[in-house]
C-alpha cells in the first residue's frame, strides 16, 4: 500500500460552478515536498517538458523562465500573481512569480492546489476575486494530475502541463478562466472525465461543461431528459444490426447526441428508454467510430463536407463524440478533430461562393435574398459549418481566418441595409454597417417556400443554438454575434406577435413544420438561456409542459409526428438534447419567464407586413387574428386564446372565406395603433375574382368578417379534434351549443394518428336510375385538391361496381393520372386534378355508365388528397344534375344565428336564413351552409352561450347603401364598402341604455341608437372606436335629434335638441348644455389626447435596431409617446426613422430634457441607402426644429456631440 497524498483532506477545496475557477482552501505556506514532486513528474501535453532548468534563459516560445526556489523546476511566465494574491497575508515572496494551479482526482471528488513559485496560497480563488484578469487568456500553466486514495498515490502524478491559449482573431466576452483549460486537459488524457455520477455538481463542474450530471438544474431540463429518454423507443429503430451502427437514411445516426446526453447526464432509466444502458453505450460509441472514419473529409465517401444540410449532422455528431470523448479510441478522436477542422477549412475555401455538392441551394454570396425565400437559413448553415472548428480548433492556424468568415456570415444573416446601414455599433469588432445582405422585408418578416414561415424565422436562433453550444460546450468565449445578433430583435417582436399559447408560432401560410414540436424548443432555449430573454423563457416553459403529451400521442414517442413522415426525428432528438445541455451549461445564469399576461402584453401589436408577405397581424391579449393576401393561402385567420389546437389555420385550410384559392385583384388595408390613434385594430378589404370580402380586427380580440358573397358555404373555420390527454382542448371531443340545443362531436382519431393513406367514403343515395353519376367538388383538400382511386357505384351493397369499365371525364387531370384511372379496377391507379387546379373548389370527375341503371349507393375510395366536402349528383343526359348526396353530413343545423366551439370562441351570424343554417361537421363548422350569399359574422373570445344569445338577439346596424355592410362589435363599429365607388351614407347603430357612444365624423342621436353619416373610400373598410361616450345629465336619456360632430380625440361639437350632456372620453368629463337653434356647442377635454396624432414619426420602426452602440440607448424612446422615457444618443449618434412609406415631410421637431442640448443635423432618403442633408435643426430652450419641404420614408437627425455629463436626452422626435 502506498502512502496517502501528504496535504490529505486539507487540500480539499470548495470548488466552483462551471463558470468559475476552482476555489482553494487553505495549505500549508511550507509544504515544499509534494510541490517537488509535482514539478518531477510534469512532461507538457505535446510530448516535451514546459518545465526548464532552474537559470536564466528563454524558453522555447521566447518567453522569458524564471527560477524557483527548493530545487523546482522553472516554469514560463503567462501572467503576475493577481493583485488579490498579492494582498494576501499567505502570499510570501516575489509577486511576479508565475502561478500553478493544479486540481487533482481523488476518491470521491477533488484535490486543489495554487503554488506560486514554490509559495502555496491559503487563500480561496474564484472567478470572480478581486484583481483576477478577464481578458480570456490563462493565469499561467495549469497542471491535473489523478490522484486516487491509494498510500502512494502521489508518486505517480502523470501532470499535463497546457500553455496559454491563443489571442481570439474577434474579441468576445470576458472569459470564464479555466474552463478551457480544464476541457483540455480532458480531452487529451480523460483523466477527469469519467466521474462518479454521483458526484456533487461543484465536482462536475470542475472538470469541465462536459462533465455529467447527476440532477437536471431545472425542471424543464429535467422535461428534456424525459422527452428523450421516451424517444430512444424510437431512435433504437433506427439502429441497423446488420451493418452495426444507427442508419445513414435521413442521418438517422444523429440519435447518437441524445444518446449522449443520457449516457452521461442524470439518472439513466431502462424502463423509459427500452433499452439497458450498456447496450445504448457500445451502439453509440460503435456508430460514432464508424461515422467518424467514414465521413469525406476523414478518407470515407458515405456522408460530410456538403454544406446543405451534412453540416447540420456534423454540428451534432462532434457534439456527441465531445461527451463520450474519454471513451473513445485515439483514432476515433483523430477522425473528429479532423472532421471538424476540415469543414471549417473547406468552408473557408468557398469564399463567398457556393457549395458544388449542395445543387442549387446557395446564399446568393454576401447579397443573400429575401423574396419568396430568405438566404437567412443559408448564411447560418456556413456559419454552423465553422462553428465547431472555432470552439475546439483554437491551436489551429487557420483559426483567425476561420472566425473573420464566421463573424462575416454571421452579421449578415438578418441583414436589412437601411436598418444595417444606419447602426455604427461594433459586433467582435466590425461595424453593423459593413453588413451587406438583405435577407428580410423591411417589416422584419421573412420568407420561406415562397410565403411567411415562422419556423424559418426562428433559424436565426436554432442556428445560434447548435453554434453556442460548441463554444460552451469548450468552454471557450462566445463570439459577440451570436448574443449581438443584428436585427435579432425586432425580428423576435414579429415572432412574438404570430406566437400561440404553446410557445410555437401560429403559421397561416406554409404548412410543412407546423406542430413539430420538437423542432421548435431549440430557438426559445437560446434566447432564453444564452441571451437571457424572458419571453423566451415563457414560451420555452409552455412548450416544454406540452411536450410529454404530444409525446404520447401516436405515433408514440415521435416529436415531430404531425410532418406526416420521420425524416425530422433524428434532428428534433439532437435539438432536445442540446436544449437540455444549454440548460446544463448557463445553470448560473437563470432568467425568470414572464407571466403569460406580461407575455402576452409584450407581444401585442397590430402590422401590416406588406403586399410582399401579404400579412396584416393582429396579436392582443386575447385573441390572435390575421389577413392573409399571398396568393394560395387567402384566408382570414382567427385564433382565440392564442389556442395552438383549436381552429386549423395554417397552408391551404380555409377560414372564414370557403377556398384559400381565391385571385386578390385588389387590397386595402388600415391599421390603427394605441400611441397613434388611442387603439389597436386593424382593417383589409380584398377584391377577390368572385366578390368582396373585408375583415376587422379589434383590441379586445374580437374579429368580423364581412362577404358579397363570395361563394358556397361561407364562414369555413376547421377544428382540431383530437385525442391527446394532457393538451389543453383535446380531450377526445369537443361540444358546439347553439341556439336549438348542443351537440358532442368525439374526436375521430381513436387516440391514434391520422392514417396516412385516403379515406373511403360509402354513400346511401335515394334509390333512382340514371345514366351518369358525378363527384362535384365543394371543398378539396388544402394541399393537393382531389385525387380518387375509384369511384363505384352499386344497386345494393356488395353488389356489381356498375362504374367500373365506364367512360370517366373531368374538370382537369394532372399528367398521367386521367379519370378513366378512377374506374379502371385497379385499386393502385389514380385520377387527380391538374397540379394548376389543386385549389380549385369546384373540380368534379363524372362517369357514364352506359345505360340508364338503378342505384343506391356510392363509394369513393380517396387518395390522400381526399375532397374536403363534395356532392354527389346524378343525370340522365349528363347536362341537367340534381344532387343525390352530400358530404359531409352536418351533425347539427341551427337557425338560431349563433354558435359557441367548445366553450373557447363564439360566433354571431348577421343576415342567414333558412338557406344558410349554420352547421356543425366531424372537424368544421360551416356559418352561411348554403349558396353564395351577404353574409356578416362576429367572432367573440370565450363569450358563453348566454352571451352569445343576447348578442344573436341584438338588432343589428344597417346602412342605407345596398354595397355598405356595418357591425357594431364592443363598442366599434366596423364598415365595409364592398364596392369599386366611394360612398356616402347613413348607417344605423342601434345602442342599448341611455349612453350613446360615438365616432369620429357626424352623428345623429336616436330614440334607439345613433344614424353615423359615414364616408367610405372605394373597396376600403374602416373601424372606427368610441371617441366619447354622452350621458344625460337628467332624464331618462338623451334627446332625438341631438348631432354630435366629432374632430378628433378630445374635441366634439354639440348642437340641435336642447339638453345637459356629460360627456365623458379617456378618464376626463365634462357637462354641457345645448340649446336648439343655438351655434354648436364645443366641448375640449382638458388632457384628453387629440387623437388621431399627426405625427408621422410616433410608434414607427427606428434604426438602431440591436445591437446598439456604445453610449446609446433605445432610440425607440424617441417616438413612443412616453414624456417619461428618452435616447441617450451618445457621442454624434445618429437616429433613423423609417415613416413605413414615403410621404410629404414639412417639420422636423426635437424635444429634449434639460441639459447641454446638442446641435442637430437632419438627413432624409426615399430608400435608406442614400441621404441627403437638409440642414441644421434651430431653435431655444428645450426645443429645436426644421422646417422643409421634401418626401422621403426615411428622417435621420444626427447629433453633434451628445456625450458629456450634463448631454440632454432626447424626449421626442416628432416628423410633421
Amino acid at each position: 500500500m502506498r502512502a496517502p497524498c501528504a496535504l490529505g483532506r486539507r487540500a480539499h477545496g470548495e470548488l466552483a460552478g462551471p463558470h468559475k475557477v476552482p476555489a482553494f482552501t487553505d495549505i500549508p505556506p511550507t509544504d515544499h515536498a509534494h510541490q517537488q514532486q509535482i514539478a518531477d513528474t510534469c512532461p507538457d501535453q505535446r510530448g516535451a517538458s514546459a518545465h526548464r532548468p532552474s537559470g536564466p534563459g528563454p524558453a522555447r516560445d521566447g518567453t522569458p523562465a524564471f527560477p524557483a526556489p527548493d530545487g523546482h523546476h522553472g516554469c514560463r511566465r503567462r501572467r503576475g500573481v493577481p493583485r488579490s494574491f498579492r494582498r494576501s497575508r499567505r502570499v510570501t515572496g516575489p509577486a511576479t512569480r508565475p502561478v500553478r494551479v493544479c486540481p487533482a482526482r481523488a476518491a470521491g471528488g477533488l484535490l486543489a492546489l495554487v503554488v506560486a513559485d514554490g509559495w502555496s496560497m491559503g487563500r480561496r480563488w474564484s472567478r470572480d476575486s478581486p484583481g483576477l484578469p478577464r481578458s480570456g487568456k490563462a493565469l499561467t500553466t495549469y497542471c491535473v494530475a489523478p490522484v486516487d486514495s491509494r498510500p502512494e498515490g502521489c508518486q505517480e502524478c502523470a501532470l499535463t502541463t497546457l500553455s496559454e491559449r491563443k489571442a481570439p482573431a474577434v474579441s468576445h466576452h470576458p472569459a470564464q478562466v479555466g474552463r478551457r483549460r480544464f476541457l483540455q486537459l480532458l480531452a487529451a488524457g480523460g483523466a477527469l472525465t469519467a466521474l462518479p455520477l454521483g458526484a456533487g455538481a461543484a465536482q462536475a463542474a470542475a472538470a469541465g461543461p462536459l462533465a455529467g450530471t447527476a440532477t437536471a438544474p431545472d425542471d424543464i431540463a429535467a422535461t428534456y431528459l424525459r422527452v428523450l429518454a421516451q424517444h430512444t423507443r424510437w431512435s433504437e429503430t433506427q439502429w441497423d444490426a446488420a451493418r452495426g451502427y444507427y442508419t445513414d437514411k435521413d442521418f438517422g445516426f444523429a440519435v447518437v447526441l441524445g444518446n449522449a446526453v443520457l449516457l452521461t447526464h442524470g439518472r439513466y432509466d431502462s424502463e423509459l428508454t427500452g433499452i439497458d444502458r450498456d447496450t445504448l453505450r457500445t451502439r453509440t460509441l460503435a456508430t460514432i467510430r464508424h461515422f467518424a472514419a467514414s465521413n469525406r473529409l476523414t478518407g470515407g465517401d458515405q456522408w460530410g463536407r456538403t454544406l446543405f444540410f451534412d453540416t447540420t449532422f456534423q454540428s451534432y455528431f462532434v457534439m456527441a463524440a465531445k461527451l463520450l470523448w474519454s471513451e473513445l479510441d485515439g483514432t476515433t478522436r483523430g477522425h473528429v478533430d479532423a472532421l471538424l477542422r476540415g469543414q471549417a477549412a473547406y468552408t473557408d475555401g468557398l469564399g463567398t461562393g457556393d457549395d458544388p455538392a449542395s445543387g442549387s441551394w446557395t446564399p446568393h454570396g454576401l447579397t443573400g435574398g429575401f423574396e419568396g425565400d430568405t438566404k437567412l437559413e443559408e448564411m447560418g448553415v456556413y456559419t454552423q459549418s465553422l462553428a465547431p472548428a472555432l470552439a475546439w480548433a483554437d491551436d489551429d492556424a487557420r483559426h483567425g481566418a476561420w472566425s473573420d468568415r464566421f463573424g462575416t456570415w454571421s452579421r449578415n444573416e438578418a441583414g436589412l441595409p437601411p436598418a444595417d446601414l444606419a447602426n455604427p455599433a461594433l459586433v467582435d469588432g466590425v461595424p453593423v454597417s459593413r453588413n451587406t445582405a438583405r435577407n428580410l422585408y423591411d417589416t422584419f418578416i421573412v420568407e420561406n417556400h415562397g410565403s411567411f414561415g415562422p419556423h424559418y424565422q426562428e433559424e436565426l436562433w436554432r442556428t445560434s443554438g447548435r453554434n453556442s453550444s460548441h463554444f460552451l460546450a469548450a468552454g471557450t468565449p462566445l463570439p459577440e454575434v451570436l448574443t449581438k445578433q443584428p436585427n435579432a430583435d425586432p425580428l423576435w417582436q414579429t415572432l412574438l406577435g404570430v406566437m400561440s399559447d404553446a410557445g410555437e408560432p401560429l403559421m397561416p401560410m406554409v404548412n410543412d413544420r407546423e406542430h413539430l414540436y420538437g423542432r421548435d424548443v431549440i430557438p426559445l432555449a437560446f434566447l432564453a438561456r444564452v441571451r437571457g430573454d424572458r419571453a423566451a423563457a415563457r414560451a420555452e416553459a409552455e412548450l416544454a409542459a406540452r411536450l410529454e403529451a404530444y409525446q404520447e400521442y401516436a405515433p408514440r414517442y415521435r416529436l415531430a409526428k404531425f410532418s406526416g413522415e420521420p425524416k425530422y426525428e433524428p434532428e428534433a432528438r439532437a435539438e432536445i438534447a442540446l436544449s437540455y445541455l444549454l440548460h446544463v451549461w448557463t445553470v448560473h445564469t437563470p432568467v425568470k419567464p414572464l407571466s403569460r399576461e406580461e407575455f402576452f402584453a409584450r407581444a401585442a401589436g397590430v402590422t401590416d407586413f406588406g403586399t410582399g408577405p401579404g400579412l396584416v397581424s393582429h396579436q392582443s391579449p386575447a385573441a390572435w387574428a390575421a389577413a392573409v393576401s399571398k396568393p394560395g393561402f387567402v384566408k382570414f385567420a382567427w385564433q382565440p386564446a392564442h389556442d395552438d389546437w383549436l381552429f386549423k389555420l395554417s397552408g391551404g385550410t380555409p377560414m372564414f372565406l370557403p377556398s384559400t384559392a381565391g385571385k386578390v385583384s385588389g387590397r386595402a388595408v388600415e391599421t390603427w395603433t394605441k400611441v397613434r390613434d388611442g387603439f389597436d385594430g386593424s382593417a383589409t378589404l380584398l377584391r377577390l375574382d368572385s366578390g368582396w370580402a373585408g375583415f376587422t380586427t379589434l383590441g379586445s380580440g374580437a374579429v368580423v368578417y364581412a362577404s358579397s358573397g363570395t361563394a358556397a358555404a361561407e364562414g369555413h373555420l376547421e377544428v382540431y379534434n383530437l385525442t391527446m390527454p394532457g393538451m389543453p382542448g383535446l380531450g377526445g371531443a369537443r361540444t358546439f351549443r347553439f341556439a336549438e340545443g348542443s351537440v358532442k362531436v368525439a374526436a375521430r382519431d381513436g387516440a391514434s394518428a391520422p392514417a396516412a393513406g385516403g379515406r373511403v367514403d360509402t354513400l346511401d343515395v335515394p334509390r333512382t336510375t340514371v345514366r351518369h353519376l358525378r363527384m362535384q367538388g365543394v371543398r378539396p383538400d388544402p394541399t393537393y385538391g382531389y385525387s380518387l382511386f375509384a369511384f363505384e357505384a352499386r344497386a345494393e351493397a356488395g353488389g356489381e361496381d356498375l362504374a367500373r369499365g365506364g367512360t370517366a371525364t373531368a374538370s382537369s387531370a394532372a399528367s398521367g393520372m386521367g379519370a378513366p384511372l378512377a374506374v379502371d379496377g385497379d385499386g393502385a391507379t389514380r385520377w387527380a386534378v391538374a397540379t394548376g387546379d389543386r385549389k380549385r373548389a369546384d373540380s368534379w370527375l363524372a362517369v357514364d355508365l352506359g345505360a340508364a341503371r338503378e342505384v343506391a349507393e356510392v363509394t369513393l375510395r380517396w387518395e390522400a388528397a381526399a375532397g374536403r366536402g363534395y356532392r354527389v349528383q346524378g343525370s340522365a343526359d349528363g347536362e341537367r344534375w340534381e344532387d343525390l348526396a352530400v358530404y359531409p353530413v352536418a351533425r347539427a343545423s341551427s337557425h338560431g344565428g349563433w354558435l359557441d366551439v367548445d366553450g373557447r370562441a363564439g360566433l354571431v351570424v348577421r343576415g342567414a336564413d333558412r338557406e344558410h343554417p349554420v352547421s356543425v361537421y366531424d372537424d368544421a363548422v360551416v356559418l352561411s351552409d348554403g349558396p353564395a350569399a351577404p353574409v356578416v359574422i362576429e367572432g367573440y373570445p370565450g363569450a358563453s352561450p348566454a352571451r352569445l344569445r343576447a348578442l344573436a338577439a341584438r338588432k343589428a346596424p344597417s346602412a342605407e347603401h345596398a354595397q355598405v355592410r356595418a357591425a357594431y362589435v364592443e363598442e366599434h363599429l366596423s364598415l365595409f364598402n364592398l364596392s369599386a365607388e366611394e360612398v356616402r351614407t347613413r348607417v344605423s347603430v342601434p345602442q342599448d341604455g341611455a349612453e350613446r357612444y360615438v365616432f369620429a365624423g357626424t352623428q345623429t342621436v336616436t330614440r334607439d341608437g345613433i344614424v353615423h353619416e359615414s364616408e367610405l373610400p372605394a373597396a376600403k373598410a374602416l373601424l372606427l372606436a368610441p371617441r366619447f361616450t354622452l350621458a344625460p345629465v337628467s332624464g331618462r336619456a338623451l334627446p332625438a335629434g341631438l348631432r354630435v360632430s366629432v374632430e378628433d380625440g378630445a374635441t366634439l361639437r354639440l348642437s340641435g335638441a336642447s339638453c345637459r350632456v356629460r360627456v365623458r372620453a379617456q378618464g376626463r368629463t365634462a357637462v354641457v348644455s345645448v340649446r336648439s337653434g343655438s351655434r354648436p356647442v364645443v366641448v375640449r377635454l382638458h388632457g384628453a389626447t387629440a387623437y388621431p396624432v399627426d405625427d408621422l414619426a410616433l410608434g414607427r420602426t427606428v434604426f438602431p435596431t440591436s445591437p446598439l452602440p456604445a453610449g446609446m440607448s433605445a432610440p425607440s424612446a424617441a417616438v413612443d409617446g412616453d414624456p417619461g422615457s428618452s435616447w441617450r444618443p451618445g457621442k454624434d449618434g445618429r437616429l433613423v426613422v423609417d415613416l413605413g412609406a414615403a410621404l410629404p415631410v414639412r417639420e422636423i421637431e426635437a424635444e429634449w430634457t434639460g441639459g447641454d442640448v446638442p446641435g442637430l443635423r437632419v438627413e432624409g432618403s426615399t430608400d435608406g441607402i442614400a441621404y441627403r442633408d437638409w440642414g441644421r435643426a434651430s431653435g431655444h430652450g428645450r426645443t429645436r426644429a426644421l422646417r422643409v419641404r421634401e418626401t422621403a420614408r426615411y428622417v435621420a437627425v444626427r447629433v453633434d456631440g451628445g456625450d458629456g455629463r450634463r448631454a440632454a436626452r432626447l424626449v421626442r422626435l416628432s416628423v410633421r
